[in-house]
């Protein structure tokens, strides 16, 4: 055999081990799909919890007798529970895994939904909205992080999406059965996805990466062979997994004041900007309060959840799609601009009822615009903030990122959700026209401050960060 013809066998030999490893790296096997749903489960629960203060509200307060500032504290409390659980929610799930971190917000969500659920008074309402929304703050970091760290590459982002659809499920399942079922007995229904994912957990794989972080290599092995399929060859992926945690645990520790220095400016900015942004546009309000917001409008808040219901899965897989089309920067400039006109039309509408003017358009112009409001926050803005965070902050200071971006999504997410109430009664018209003042200045910053992620390494967003302060 001549030299050529070895050197052609080698190269053969090499491309099909090529090949190999792309199927083995495009395979979805059915212990994948199953683990996402498991994890998603969460998600839904996170829907639910998001969807009741809006549906239960006339029957907790004939109930109970809460005023409108007592129920207000209610519905927030849920943002400020889970401020406190994002808190916490990186070192948990590093403690104790990211299943065991499931499981131990479960324990918070099933207590928090019993305690609603057979609440007396507004003492077991509040502490049970305020279990339910440590268990959200826990969710709403690690579900991502698992799914995102046992798919495979090439669907990852597709699998991550998954987390956001389900909460539009849960939160699509109570604006439909809050019309007919007693608020005691939704609490109850609320238990459901929670029993399915405490028992589930037990037949998914830990994270294969936080295995390796844990120094389990065996064990690391074990999980991705799982989730790839028996007759894949995970060795490489395992090495790839066994080095990166190397060089992780021999890079430099992240600490909150690294974040202060100057290199890293337009990513902190960029980051809690767009969080900022996200809440201060009203969306937590509308989203927890929908029916005060119909009624206030002269539309019956029963028919306007069942129309948001039918919208809402549609309308998360529209964002699904238009991101991979359009890019992070263009689909939020539409996003933010659509969030703006509905703003200024439910501004409108508010100001001519006020007045007594077109009393017969007014309805349908607080459905156009609050359907309209949340359908474009769905599609841009009510994901791609936490998608942008992830790019824009280099490893070394992603974990201290990450807890103040979060934890300033969170405290103005409580900070809305509690005056909302408050600032619809004193003046609808100018409550909308405040977020409308918002959602233009946030035009305003997303074009002059944002770049453009989509398909670029973190080196070239880094330099093009580092590059906008000279």
């Amino acid at each position: 055999m001549t030299m050529s013809e070895n050197q052609r066998n080698l190269e053969a030999g090499l491309l099909l081990n090529k090949n190999r490893n792309d199927i083995n790296e495009c395979r979805i096997t059915a212990v994948v799909i199953f683990s996402t749903f498991v994890s998603v489960c969460g998600s839904f629960c996170f829907g639910c919890a998001a969807g009741y203060s809006s549906v239960s509200q006339t029957g907790i307060t004939t109930d109970l007798g809460l005023s409108v500032a007592q129920y207000s504290m209610f519905g927030s409390l849920m943002t400020f529970g889970a401020m406190f659980g994002a808190i916490f929610s990186g070192k948990v799930s590093d403690l104790i895994g990211r299943k065991g971190t499931m499981w131990f917000a479960q324990v918070f969500c099933i207590a928090g939904w019993l305690a609603i659920a057979f609440a007396p008074d507004t003492v077991w309402l509040d502490a049970g909205r305020f279990s339910t929304g440590f268990a959200v703050g826990l969710f709403s970091y690690v579900i991502p992080v698992y799914i995102a760290e046992i798919t495979p590459k090439h669907v990852r982002g597709a699998f991550v999406f998954s987390n956001q659809l389900m909460q539009s499920c849960g939160c699509s399942l109570y604006y439909v059965i809050g019309n007919f079922v007693h608020w005691r007995n939704l609490a109850l229904i609320g238990l459901i996805p929670c029993a399915l994912q405490v028992v589930t957990l037990f037949f998914i794989p830990e994270s294969p990466r936080l295995l390796g972080k844990w120094g389990r290599d065996k064990e690391c092995k074990a999980s991705l062979q799982l989730l790839r399929g028996d007759e894949a060859d995970v060795s490489e992926e395992a090495n790839a997994i066994k080095e990166t945690m190397v060089l992780f645990d021999q890079g430099p520790k992240s600490r909150i004041m690294d974040l202060f220095q100057r290199r890293y400016a337009p990513s902190l900015v960029i980051g809690v900007g767009l969080m900022l942004l996200q809440q201060l546009s009203g969306s937590s309000g509308v989203m927890f309060y929908v029916g005060s917001v119909f009624n206030k409008g002269g539309f019956p808040s029963d028919i306007g959840s069942m129309i948001l219901a039918a919208i809402m899965i549609p309308k998360a897989l529209l964002g699904l799609i238009l991101v991979e089309k359009m890019g992070r920067r263009p689909l939020l400039l539409a996003s933010t601009s659509g969030m703006c006109l509905c703003s200024l039309l439910l501004a409108f509408s508010f100001s001519f009822r006020s007045y007594g003017m077109l009393d017969e358009l007014t309805p349908i112009f607080t459905c156009i615009g609050v359907v309209g409001f949340i359908s474009a926050f769905a599609v841009g803005m009510g994901a791609l903030p936490w998608i942008i965070m992830s790019e824009i902050f280099p490893m070394n200071v992603k974990v201290s990122a990450g807890t103040i971006v979060t934890l300033a999504n969170w405290s103005f997410s409580w900070i809305i959700a509690f005056a909302f109430n408050f600032m619809i009664e004193w003046n609808a018209s100018g409550t909308f026209l405040i977020f409308f003042s918002i959602c233009a200045a946030g035009i305003v910053f997303i074009y002059a401050m944002l770049p453009e992620t989509k398909g670029r390494t973190l080196e070239d967003i880094q330099a093009s960060l580092t590059d906008f302060l000279q």
